[in-house]
């Protein structure tokens, strides 16, 4: 069955289906086809079933899925922590990113010099849709830069305070996923859902993960919502370049 649109979800978000599973070079990977405001959806599970941590996902083998199923666009759920002040349970549309992971195969070229163009990491043309849907919806949305750690640790203050030079965000998911997405000329946008100071930005003390979970799964309707509003203002043709994000990439 084929997509025109990929879902890519995080921690408390998920889209029903009809189940399947595809075959990638990297893996199978489990996904549920849907419809949204016309779209033909293909929603895939970043973490799967058993919740794998951050630096274990198949980020090579989601992307492959989402490409395979015919999807030209992907939009991908985050959630982050704030370090500059955002509102919880407010809405992050990445412009740009910093990362600081180390072992995440990043690339389908492991053999071949290939050197995509990541000045536009995100597409332009997807994040305004996106936008657009949020404030539609009378939801608070910002933009700027993501920085992706490791993890599957929460970072501590002193990160936190070196991160804070690079961005505005930080999480653990968006990265390799971005730079995939660019490798396979797709559409790629992130929307980030901010569940938390990041650490040491308060004097609350420490996070818990259940207080993360809480605000995810109270956030997660307006998740929907805001992805079928995007939906439905997609154009049809893309006129955004992502497409072309393998010209003269390769040596």
């Amino acid at each position: 069955m084929n997509a025109e649109l990929a879902v890519i979800g995080g921690l408390g978000f998920c889209l029903e289906g009809l189940a399947d599973e595809i075959e990638t070079p990297y893996g199978k990977i489990p996904v549920a086809y849907t419809r949204m405001k016309g779209q033909r959806v293909v929603f895939i599970s970043r973490h799967g079933d058993g919740h794998l941590p951050p630096h274990k996902a198949n980020y090579r083998a989601i992307i492959s899925a989402a490409k395979k199923c015919g999807a030209t666009r992907v939009i991908s759920t985050n959630t982050v922590g704030t370090m500059a002040g955002h509102e919880l349970g407010s809405f992050f549309l990445p412009a740009d990113f910093v990362e600081f992971t180390k072992s995440r195969p990043n690339t389908f070229h492991e053999d071949e010099a290939v050197h995509v163009d990541m000045s536009q990491p995100y597409c332009p043309e997807l994040r305004s849709c996106l936008s657009e849907a949020a404030k539609a919806l009378g939801l608070e949305v910002s933009e700027g830069v993501y920085v992706c750690s490791e993890g599957p640790h929460l970072e501590s203050p002193a990160q936190i305070r070196m991160m804070r030079q690079f961005g505005d965000v930080v999480g653990m998911t968006g990265y390799p996923e971005v730079a995939l997405a660019k490798e396979a000329a797709l559409c790629y946008a992130s929307l980030c859902i901010v569940t938390n100071p990041a650490c040491g930005m308060t004097d609350g003390g420490s996070l818990a993960i259940s207080e993360i979970i809480d605000l995810m799964n109270r956030c997660s309707e307006k998740v929907r919502e805001i992805i079928y509003m995007a939906a439905q203002r997609i154009p049809e043709q893309r006129s955004c370049g992502c497409q072309d994000a393998l010209r003269d990439a390769a040596l």
